[in-house]
C-alpha cells in the first residue's frame, strides 16, 4: 500500500488563502449577477415608463439602477483588493523561504540556483489578482445565466451549452498549440538574459581582447531564437483568441434569431422581451471562457513558475530548527572527511583528511593548485556538506549548525573576494547593526583605518557594486576586516594575501598574532610563506589527500629533507625503483 504524498509547501500556502478565495468567489457571483441590471433597466423603461409615461417611475428605476451599479463596482473593487491582499499574504509566507532556498541552492550548486525563483514567486503572487483568475471566479455565474436561458427555452439552453463546450474545446486547442513554444521561448529568454549578465561581469576581458563582436553575435543568436518562438506562440494564440471572440458574438446572434423563431411559434417563455435577454445571457455564459483563452499566456507562464518553485522547494527542503548551542571556543576537529562538489558529491576532491586544531592555534594549509585547499575551506565553515566524516567545532557538526547563530563567531575570507553595494562600515560590519568601535578595530587590524579616514566620507564611503570603487588590494583588506569583525573565535582565510603588498602582508601577520593571543583559531590556505612565521601547524595537501600534518617546524624540515632526497637520488637503485617523494608545495 503506497503512502499518500504529503502536500507541497506551495499547496499548503495556497490552502491558507482559502478564506480569501471564498469571499472573492461570493463577491464575483453577486457582481456578475448585477451585470444584468442594464438589461433589466432597458426592459422596465420600455414596458413601464413608455406605456405609463410616468416620470416618477423613470426616476425611481434610474435611482435603483445607479445604486446597483455602485454596488457592483464596490464589489469589483473589494474583490480586487481582497485578491491583492491574498497575494501579499502569500508573499509574506514564502518570500523568506524562497530567498533562503535560492541562497542554499547557490551554495550547494542545485539546478535553479539563480534569481529566477524570486521572479517565479512574483508571477504566482501577481496571478492571484490577474484578470484571468478574476474571470475564472465568474464561472459560477455562467451556470446561473445558462439556467435562465433554459428557463426561457430548452432549445436556447442546449445551443448555449453546446457553444460553451465548443469554447472549452477552443481553449484546449489553444493550450496544445501555444504551450510548447511559450515554454521554450521563456527558457530561451532566460538563457539569453543569463548570457548577457555573464558578459557584463566579464566586460573588461571582452573589451581588452576585442571579443565584443563575437559575444554580441552569440547573444543575438539566442535572442533571435527567443523572438521566433515568441512570435510563433503569439500567432497561434491570436488565431484562437479571434476564434473565441467570434464564437461569443455568434452565440448572441444565433440565440437572438432562434428566440425570434420561437416567438413566432409561441414557444418563447417570457414574451418578446426575451429576444434581447437571451442574446445577452448567451454572451455572458461564454465571457469567462473567452477571458481564459485571451489571457492564456499568463496561465502558461504562471504554471511554469509554479512547477519550477515546487521543484526547487522540494530539492532544498527547509532545515529543522536545531537546539541552540553555546558559543564555540575554537576547537576544530576534522574526522576523515571525504567530500566533492555539491550537489552530488560524486567525485571526491577531499579524500580522507583528518586533523585537529586547538583554540589559539594557527594552521596553514599548503599544496599545489587543485590540491583541494579551497574545497577544504568551504567544508570547514559549513558551506558544503561532506560525503562522509565530520567537521566539528567544539564537538558540534559545523554544517548542521544554524549559521545565524554560528556566523558571528566565525570569520571567512573566500578566494574570490566579494563586497556588496553599501558603505565601508556596512561591509565590514557584515550589514548588521554597525558597531563603529568594532568596525574601526577590524579596519585598524588590517591596516585600513588610515586609508578610510583619508576618504571624504570616511567609513560612510560607498564601495560601489561588487566593490567597484576600490582596487583589488583594498577590496581584499575590506574583506579581511569583515572576516575579523567582532573578534571571531574561528577564522578561515583562503589566500588572504594574494592581492596584498608587503605592508598588507605585515598588517595581516600582526592581526593574526593579536587575535591568536585572544584565543582565535586560524586556518589559512596559502601559497605564500609570509604567514609561516605566525603559524603553529602545517597541513600539506596533494590531490585532496593529507601528505603531512604537524608542528610547522617539523613539517617544513620533513619537506626539506624529502626535497633534498628527490634532488639527489640513491645511486644504488635503478631510477625505476626509486620511491617517489611527496612534492613540496609551490613557493613553500
Amino acid at each position: 500500500m503506497s503512502l499518500k504524498k504529503p502536500p507541497s509547501e506551495l499547496k499548503l500556502a495556497l490552502d491558507d488563502l482559502r478564506p480569501y478565495f471564498v469571499r472573492a468567489g461570493w463577491f464575483s457571483l453577486f457582481s456578475s449577477l448585477l451585470i444584468l441590471i442594464p438589461s433589466w433597466y432597458m426592459l422596465e423603461v420600455y414596458e413601464r415608463v413608455v406605456n405609463s409615461r410616468s416620470q416618477m417611475t423613470l426616476i425611481m428605476l434610474t435611482v435603483f439602477a445607479l445604486f446597483a451599479f455602485v454596488i457592483m463596482e464596490l464589489l469589483e473593487w473589494a474583490r480586487s483588493e481582497l485578491m491583492h491582499s491574498a497575494g501579499l499574504a502569500l508573499d509574506r509566507r514564502l518570500s523568506k523561504r524562497v530567498f533562503s532556498v535560492v541562497f542554499q541552492a547557490s551554495l550547494q550548486r542545485v539546478p535553479g540556483a539563480t534569481t529566477q525563483p524570486m521572479g517565479d514567486l512574483r508571477n504566482v503572487r501577481d496571478f492571484l489578482h490577474s484578470p484571468v483568475l478574476l474571470a475564472s471566479m465568474e464561472a459560477p455565474a455562467s451556470f446561473v445565466f445558462l439556467a435562465l436561458i433554459f428557463a426561457i427555452s430548452p432549445l436556447l439552453g442546449y445551443v448555449a451549452l453546446v457553444a460553451a463546450i465548443v469554447q472549452v474545446f477552443v481553449g484546449w486547442l489553444n493550450e496544445r498549440s501555444t504551450q510548447p513554444p511559450l515554454i521554450q521561448a521563456n527558457r530561451t529568454a532566460f538563457a539569453a538574459q543569463q548570457y548577457a549578465d555573464g558578459t557584463l561581469r566579464n566586460a573588461q576581458v571582452i573589451e581588452s581582447m576585442g571579443m565584443v563582436r563575437d559575444i554580441h553575435r552569440l547573444w543575438m543568436t539566442k535572442q533571435r531564437q527567443f523572438l521566433s518562438l515568441q512570435a510563433l506562440a503569439s500567432v497561434r494564440a491570436g488565431g484562437y483568441q479571434a476564434l473565441s471572440k467570434l464564437l461569443q458574438n455568434l452565440v448572441g446572434s444565433v440565440l437572438l434569431g432562434l428566440s425570434a423563431w420561437l416567438l413566432l411559434h409561441d414557444k418563447l417563455n417570457g414574451g418578446g422581451a426575451m429576444l434581447i435577454i437571451s442574446g445577452i445571457l448567451g454572451g455572458r455564459v461564454l465571457a469567462p471562457l473567452v477571458q481564459l483563452v485571451t489571457h492564456w499566456r499568463t496561465v502558461v507562464n504562471v504554471r511554469e513558475s509554479w512547477q519550477r518553485l515546487e521543484q526547487l522547494l522540494s530539492d532544498v527542503p527547509a532545515k529543522a530548527a536545531g537546539m541552540p548551542l553555546p558559543a564555540p571556543k575554537g576547537f576544530l576537529q576534522v574526522e576523515n572527511i571525504i567530500a566533492g562538489a555539491p550537489p552530488t558529491n560524486a567525485t571526491p576532491i577531499i579524500k580522507g583528511v583528518a586533523f585537529a586544531v586547538s583554540p589559539g592555534e594557527v594552521l596553514v594549509v599548503v599544496g599545489p593548485s587543485a590540491s583541494g585547499k579551497t574545497t577544504l575551506a568551504r567544508l570547514l565553515v559549513g558551506i558544503w556538506p561532506v560525503a562522509s566524516g565530520k567537521v566539528r567545532l567544539d564537538g558540534a557538526d559545523v554544517f548542521g549548525w544554524d549559521k545565524a547563530e554560528l556566523g558571528p563567531h566565525i570569520g571567512y575570507l573566500p578566494q574570490g573576494v566579494e563586497l556588496f553595494d553599501g558603505t565601508l562600515a556596512e561591509n565590514i560590519a557584515r550589514f548588521g547593526a554597525v558597531d563603529m568601535f568594532k568596525v574601526k578595530a577590524a579596519a585598524t587590524a588590517v591596516g585600513l583605518h588610515d586609508f578610510i579616514m583619508a576618504l571624504p566620507e570616511g567609513y560612510d564611503s560607498p564601495v560601489g557594486q561588487e566593490g567597484a570603487m576600490l582596487s583589488g588590494g583594498q577590496r581584499q583588506r575590506v574583506a579581511l576586516a569583515r572576516a575579523l569583525y567582532g573578534d571571531p573565535v574561528f577564522v578561515v582565510l583562503d589566500e588572504p594575501n594574494s592581492s596584498l603588498d608587503d605592508a598588507g602582508d605585515a598588517a595581516l601577520s600582526r592581526a593574526i598574532l593579536e587575535l591568536k593571543a585572544r584565543g582565535t583559531t586560524f586556518v589559512i590556505m596559502t601559497h605564500r610563506t609570509s604567514v609561516f612565521a605566525v603559524a603553529d601547524k602545517m597541513l600539506v595537501l596533494r590531490e585532496g589527500q593529507s601528505v603531512a600534518f604537524g608542528p610547522i617546524a617539523e613539517v617544513l624540515a620533513a619537506l626539506k629533507k624529502a626535497s633534498a632526497q628527490a634532488q639527489a637520488p640513491s645511486q644504488t637503485q635503478p631510477p625505476s625503483q626509486q620511491v617517489q617523494q611527496p612534492l613540496a608545495p609551490s613557493r613553500a
